[in-house]
């Protein structure tokens, strides 16, 4: 928390003390809007986040009441509350900054340029390796289970060919779920809403530690090969993170994996743009796109985007394509199992002649409008469904174990019961393909079928996810997948899609997505067949872009995965078409699904513009206090103090008489820098101000770069003897002499819109008029969240202006 206060008594006055970080403050309305109680006192919950964190919002995490408001990172399968921090991409212009660019020699820079590369370059790599692996254990687990499963039943011995695949799914799911519920909680769920937040500014413990990865990476394989209705692309966008983060930061210390060499990278800055190329190397990996994985970085994930971090985003993408296909190439000689036309998920359209007229653009129309009215109705249920699975999961991890069981049990139910609804099929006379497939993959499942005949359900049921949709994108297919099987298998994906998210497995949304939009893709090509000449494997393909479109709120980046996953570039205006309709008809609404996760988790996400009823606020209305300053010059004692009894992480230092005329700004120091210099005890006996060349001779600019996850200082390590508390330090050397400032009477729309583009931690406020205090406050996250400022003016109806401010 950063302390703000309009008041100059509250100067360098730390807050109460008490058990708990939270503060209870009497205020009055004077000075305020006038829709705020004029003359009455308000009691104002005020949120501490307990760490060396600034404020969090006062949002319910995932809405539950709770005995405290508090915003925390909470992964959505229900993981104990956790202190949330602000991430601070804003250089720090202190002395030593400045001392150390002007000391740093070519060679340094050139290094500095060439570690860069070579990070990107071992994201690459490393995600590459990763994402193949990932689709190698899956394919060669889950391919012994359906052939074990097939073997049985080619013997007629069904209820135990039942029981062995239900028994590998439920051996699966509950080894998925007893790592991720009791290693890292935060690596349930798909991932992408922390990566998107992080990428925002938002540092919430553990979302990208290394035990973190491990259970991303074991727990998606695990959990994909259980059958469940899931995909891995999703956790693959956060495994590309986890590695470039673990890289970033110089290993890790707690595992013994540390290179003083990655010092130049320990800052925030730098980390961002490097998680940024681990996304799209994600979504790369994941899809084979490295171009899509580009957008998808820049479209859904970054808040920021510069010229150079496109460039290297590329060149990452670029180095996992080459992976991928050169272990792909090397697994066709047959020494990767049952790797084989499986794994990772592509289908080639390309043989298919895309030509198209009027009544097929009505057909595209219709989809769109569909997927929208479907994505819409998703993000809704999946809503309701999340709220209800906080509460069994936040009883712990047995619950969440049990939780996974049931929803394995039912999965596997539908898997293999549903075909037994469907009729065998005779093969088609011009199948290319061997039919009834033997062995894992196919299109032709022979399940409980006589020899010639073959059952569409189990086709789609009774492979793996990557199966299923290359199944339902193949070409050439009218007559292969009866009706009533469609919608047997639409209704139950997409049930299944809703209810699966949520456990505690790590679990990705594209899948579900892409199976289900394939899916009415195909019904509707089906039903409209008589005006439109298109291939059903092409109105699967158009149905999966609607559906994607109606639920992810994605555009850019989703038509060109598709067109990478297809080779088919003909298909580019359709895609376009109904991408765009399927957004806007889903977009009146709700929020995208990603979006909605990330307000559930309560993080507090900013978005690129402001809302409407900020533009009746300004900066100096939210800003409260008490507000906790330093002199240029401090006593030892009054600094420990403070960050003993606060939270706060930034301080502003004023310089006062006898060192200057007037009070004067100086600057804001932070928390971290405080600790360093104090840890190395250059006090001084009186309060006199120095040139800092004490500090220059024992401390350099990287002592005070920014420790790896978890392991920053804290005042608890420090100890102190009464002579020394009693003695000053010289705050000058380390204070950020050019921090952002703002006036006082700038509305609160245009400060969140300047706080976010830039990446700010803090913004300080300063007064209008002269002969006041020069600090009117610090504005931070927490100060532009709609439940704070509901909180200061709870008559303000954050609704009441957004129709007549639209247009202004």
């Amino acid at each position: 928390m950063d302390g703000q206060s309009p008041r100059p008594q509250a100067h360098r006055r730390p807050e109460r003390e008490g058990s708990h970080n939270y503060d209870i403050e009497s205020t009055d309305g004077a000075g305020g809007p006038p829709w705020r109680q004029n003359g009455s006192s308000e009691a104002l919950l005020r949120y501490d986040d307990g760490g060396v964190g600034d404020r969090g919002s006062a949002r319910e995490p995932l809405l539950r009441k709770r005995t405290m408001n508090t915003t925390s990172q909470i992964a959505i399968v229900g993981a104990n509350v956790c202190p949330i921090e602000s991430l601070d991409y804003e250089v720090v212009e202190n002395d030593l900054f400045k001392q150390d660019w002007r000391s740093r020699k070519k060679k340094q820079i050139f290094q500095y340029i060439v570690l860069k590369w070579t990070l990107v370059l071992l994201i690459g790599l490393l995600t590459g390796f990763v994402g193949f692996f990932n689709n190698l254990a899956v394919e060669n687990i889950a391919g012994f289970k359906l052939l074990l499963t097939g073997d049985l039943m080619l013997k007629e011995r069904y209820f135990t060919a039942f029981l062995a695949y239900g028994g590998c799914n439920l051996v699966l799911a509950v080894a998925a779920a007893a790592i991720c519920a009791y290693i890292a909680p935060a690596a349930a769920g798909s991932g992408i809403p922390e990566v998107k937040a992080y990428l925002n500014g938002v540092d919430a413990y553990s979302i990208l530690a290394p035990s973190t990865l491990f259970v991303k990476i074991f727990g998606s394989i695990l959990g994909v090969s259980a059958g469940f209705v899931l995909g891995k692309e999703g956790p693959m966008v956060h495994t590309g993170a986890c590695i470039a983060n673990l890289l970033g930061q110089g290993g890790s210390r707690k595992y013994r994996l540390t290179c003083n060499w990655l010092r130049y990278f320990k800052n925030d800055r730098d980390r961002r743009d490097l998680i940024t190329c681990g996304a799209a190397a994600g979504v790369a990996a994941a899809f084979r796109a490295p171009v899509g994985g580009v957008l998808f970085a820049l479209e859904e994930a970054a808040s920021w985007w510069r010229s150079a971090l496109l460039w290297r985003a590329f060149f990452t993408t670029a180095v996992v394509a080459v992976v991928l296909r050169s272990l792909i190439e090397f697994c066709r000689s047959g020494k990767c199992g049952l790797f084989g036309q499986g794994g990772l998920i592509m289908f080639d359209l390309s043989s298919t002649v895309a030509t198209y007229s009027t009544p097929d653009l009505i057909a595209i129309i219709i989809l769109g409008i569909i997927g929208g009215i479907f994505g819409g109705l998703f993000n809704y249920l999946l809503d309701k469904i999340l709220r209800v699975y906080s509460i069994i999961n936040e009883r712990g991890a047995p619950f969440k174990i049990l939780l996974t069981i049931t929803i394995s049990v039912i999965t596997s139910m539908c898997s293999y019961g549903l075909p037994w609804l469907a009729a065998c099929t005779p093969c088609p006379v011009d199948s290319v393909e061997q039919c009834p497939t033997i062995g894992r993959s196919g299109n032709f499942k022979s399940f409980q079928c006589p020899p010639g005949h073959y059952n569409d359900l189990a086709s789609l049921f009774f492979n793996t996810n990557d199966d299923a949709i290359r199944n339902l994108f193949s070409n050439g297919t009218e007559s292969e997948f009866h009706m009533s099987t469609l919608f047997v298998f639409f209704t139950a994906v997409y049930c299944l899609g809703l209810v699966t998210y949520g456990i505690a497995v790590p679990s990705g949304l594209f899948i579900p997505v892409i199976l289900a939009g394939a899916t009415y893709g195909r019904i509707v090509g089906t039903l409209l067949g008589s005006i439109s000449d298109l291939d059903p494997g092409l109105f699967a393909l158009l149905g999966a872009a609607s559906f994607l479109g109606g639920t992810m709120r994605m555009t850019v980046s989703v038509c060109v995965i598709l067109l990478e996953l297809t080779n088919d570039l003909a298909m580019l205006p359709l895609v376009m078409l109904v991408l765009l309709i399927s957004k806007t008809i889903a977009d009146n609404f709700n929020k995208g699904v990603y979006d909605q996760i990330v307000v559930m988790k309560g993080l507090p996400y900013m978005e690129a513009h402001a809302e409407p009823y900020m533009r009746h606020l300004v900066a100096g209305d939210v800003v409260s206090g008490p507000l906790i300053t330093f002199s240029g010059v401090e006593k030892v004692g009054n600094i420990v103090h403070a960050l003993k009894l606060t939270g706060h992480n930034g301080f502003p230092v004023v310089d006062e008489p006898p060192l200057t005329e007037a009070p004067e700004l100086v600057g804001l120091v932070t928390r971290s820098h405080l600790l360093v210099l104090l840890k190395g005890k250059m006090f001084m006996q009186d309060q006199v101000k120095t040139s800092g060349s004490l500090v220059f001779q024992r401390f350099g600019a990287f002592d005070f770069a920014k420790a790896g996850s978890g392991k920053g200082l804290k005042i608890q390590d420090l100890d102190f003897t009464d002579e020394e508390m009693e003695m000053y330090v010289d705050l000058h050397p380390v204070t950020n002499t050019s921090p952002y400032t703002v006036v006082e009477t700038m509305s609160l729309a245009k400060a969140a819109i300047l706080f976010r583009a830039l990446g700010l931690r803090h913004l300080l406020v300063v007064p209008k008029t002269p002969d006041r205090p020069p600090i009117v406050g610090i504005l931070t996250r927490h100060d532009f969240v709609e439940e704070h400022i509901h909180g200061l003016f709870p008559n303000l109806n954050p609704h009441r202006f957004h129709s007549t401010s639209m247009g202004g």
